[in-house]
């Protein structure tokens, strides 16, 4: 399916450097202005669109969201859609016919649904009653986990292997699914495993509620608990990306695997890194409810890198519900993440479509990246100086270098993280029954949440988002999780692909620069001022409230990413030995277009790159003003560019 050009439009600009750099002038902090891409030809081999919780008032789904994300998909050209689970509220017959009638039509027109199991369908709806009207829409080759058909299944679609897991089975299911994956391992590049609720989540997840606050001798808390190392790990090996629902929220983050201090560079013998984490996404909402954020960041085995929400709790300064529909675009060993959301004020079917009939979309948030591919962490330049030195905590883009197949090199050289999003999360209670918990004291859960979820504070292990993140409640000895606000952080990557017909080398994409524009969120959604607004009281290492951020003047402090460009930062190619620098020419693409040289000739500037020239650009001809800073370093054998946002950089003769 091809898609027409102004639907494609926005998902291209995002995924590559064209829209929001190309316009890029001497001075570092200069605006920058979408220019319009290049449409392609061919778009991408497998598109993977996730569809969130549809239930509503238990007599008919949310129709109205669901329609909308299902054409946001269509217009994305979406081969598969996942419908994350709770496509009900009560596992009515009604409600059934209601989700099945729109499910038809949009099958009807190519899409193929891959659905799961919630808990409100474990909860009310029999297996039989989910198998008669899923079966239809499960796919025939689908191959089934023994004892658990229709409830956990696998397909592979292209060069992608796709497990769909009922609500709660990951401890169950893991076993089956090692053996899925090692079955399948060299002739597949990616895992996508969804489940309605995930180890970690976002105010729910596995880990809080089956191990620390679980049951002790319980069979799903058992097993989850005994594998729970192993399956973070085994997540992490395989480059896993994880998606749900159940939160009605959307969040991006990364999970942390139970390693040691990982190689943060590619090394002669080892090659490239990735860091020792997989991607989790909480799909976010198509019902007619919202949640607010609870527990926080479990900043242990976790960092959020995205997220927003949509609660229609006018009392918190929220006053509309979010639509949110992702995709995953993949061709080869490449997978390009775009998350779209839109407002709305439907509460009932009988309410309308409203701002649905036409949803008001922005891109929220994306990625790119290989399997061949770099990684660094960036937090925000709200950090204490004193914690800086601490274990990886750094808001500088700096990275090592990352080894193409062809001996190119490339590395970020300068960058501060100045643009981030910011959001504050409610206080909560973790309890314990005496006789019946895996807790069986205050203590003890208390050292349960600190094993699990959150960084226990000292100065050599801070934790970034507050000195007593849990406390002990001496009124009812349980155990308090204080509310915070958490500054997003940031993947870096930097991915390789092949050499096109059109470049002179491999080809480096660099992403995870532009995903965050200066928002702050209270943890019900409302808006709140980055630049004015303190954060909760405690927020910070210190104990101190997190202070006001100025942004900086490119900062938008809008949810489009499509007007947001990057904080300024240098990036460096360095020519494969052999390859002659003066022959070449450092080139980046257009959308999914042509290549084109950075900047001209005569206006590369001669010498090396220097930390100061983000700010204060060094003489060039006449005339170059308006071209961006591309450098060439003759006696390193490389060229460096400032640049403003995601990139595809090569060279070209």
């Amino acid at each position: 399916m091809l898609l027409s050009k102004k639907s494609f439009l926005a998902t291209l600009v995002a995924l590559t450097l064209a829209g929001c750099n190309s316009g890029s002038t001497d001075s570092g902090n200069d605006t920058q202005k979408p220019d319009e891409p290049n449409i392609p030809e061919a778009q991408a081999e497998l598109t993977i669109g996730l569809l969130p919780d549809t239930q509503a008032d238990g007599i008919k789904v949310a129709e109205h969201p669901m329609r909308a994300v299902l054409d946001k998909h269509l217009e994305q050209g979406v081969n598969i859609v996942i419908p994350v689970g709770d496509l009900t509220d009560k596992g009515t017959t009604t409600e059934w016919e209601s989700w099945v009638g729109i499910a038809r039509e949009y099958k009807a027109q190519g899409m193929e649904f891959l659905p799961l199991m919630g808990n409100h369908e474990d909860s009310f709806a029999y297996t039989t009653e989910w198998i008669d009207y899923m079966k239809e829409f499960i796919p025939e080759d689908a191959v089934h986990m023994p004892k658990r058909e229709w409830l956990n299944y696998y397909v592979i679609r292209k060069n992608t292997l796709i497990i769909p897991l009922a609500y709660w089975n990951l401890p169950i299911a893991f076993p089956w699914i090692k053996e899925v994956v090692a079955e399948h391992r060299d002739n597949i590049d990616h895992v996508v495993i969804a489940s309605h609720d995930g180890l970690v989540g976002a105010k729910y997840g596995e880990t809080r509620e089956l191990i620390v606050e679980g049951t002790e001798g319980g069979y799903r808390d058992d097993k989850l608990h005994s594998q729970w190392d192993q399956i973070r790990d085994f997540f992490y090996e395989n480059d896993v990306v994880w998606v749900q629902g159940h939160e009605h929220l959307y969040q991006r983050s990364v999970i942390k695997a139970p390693v040691g201090t990982e190689t943060q560079s590619w090394t002669p013998t080892g090659g490239n890194y990735r860091l020792p984490q997989y991607t989790q996404i909480v799909s976010g909402n198509a019902s007619y409810k919202g949640y607010e954020f609870r527990y926080g960041e479990r900043e242990l085995v976790q960092n959020v890198i995205q997220m927003k929400m949509g609660t229609y709790n006018e009392g918190h300064d929220s006053y509309a519900y979010d639509v949110n529909a992702a995709q995953l675009a993949i061709k080869g060993d490449r997978i390009d993440y775009t998350a779209f959301s839109a407002p709305h004020t439907v509460k009932h079917n009988d309410d309308g479509a409203k701002e649905l009939a036409d949803p008001e979309w922005v891109l929220m948030d994306k990625f790119s990246r290989t399997n061949n591919r770099c990684e660094k962490i960036i937090y925000a330049n709200s950090l204490p100086e004193d914690m800086r030195p601490v274990l990886e905590y750094t808001a500088s883009y700096r990275t090592n270098e990352c080894v193409a197949d062809d001996g190119s090199r490339v590395r970020v050289l300068a960058g501060e993280n100045n643009t981030f999003n910011r959001v504050d999360s409610t206080q909560r209670t973790l309890s314990w029954t005496e006789g019946y918990s895996k807790a069986q004291s205050q203590n003890e859960l208390m050292r349960m949440a600190y094993q699990f979820l959150f960084q226990k504070h000292a100065s050599w292990t801070p934790n970034l988002n507050g000195d007593e993140r849990i406390y002990p409640n001496e009124e009812n000895e349980n155990v308090t999780v204080r509310a915070t606000t958490i500054d997003m952080k940031k993947v870096l990557s930097l991915s390789w692909s092949e050499a096109s017909k059109e470049t002179a080398s491999d080809i480096a994409i660099i992403s995870g620069t532009q995903n965050q524009s200066g928002i702050y969120q209270n943890a019900y959604g409302g808006e709140k001022d980055i630049q004015t607004e303190q954060g909760m009281p405690g927020s910070q290492p210190d104990g101190s409230a997190k202070a006001p951020h100025p942004l900086p003047s490119y900062a938008t402090a809008d949810w489009d990413l499509l007007k947001q460009s990057s904080d300024p930062y240098a990036f460096q190619f360095e020519v494969a030995p052999g390859v002659d620098l003066d022959k070449h020419q450092l080139a980046w693409k257009k959308g999914w277009g042509e290549w084109q040289t950075i900047t001209s000739d005569e206006c590369v500037f001669e010498g090396r790159f220097e930390d100061e020239y983000l700010d204060t650009p060094p003489n060039r001809v006449p005339g170059c003003h308006a071209e961006p800073l591309v450098g060439k370093d003759a006696a390193e054998n490389n060229f460096w560019v400032v640049l403003h946002g995601d990139a595809e950089i090569a060279l070209i003769k």
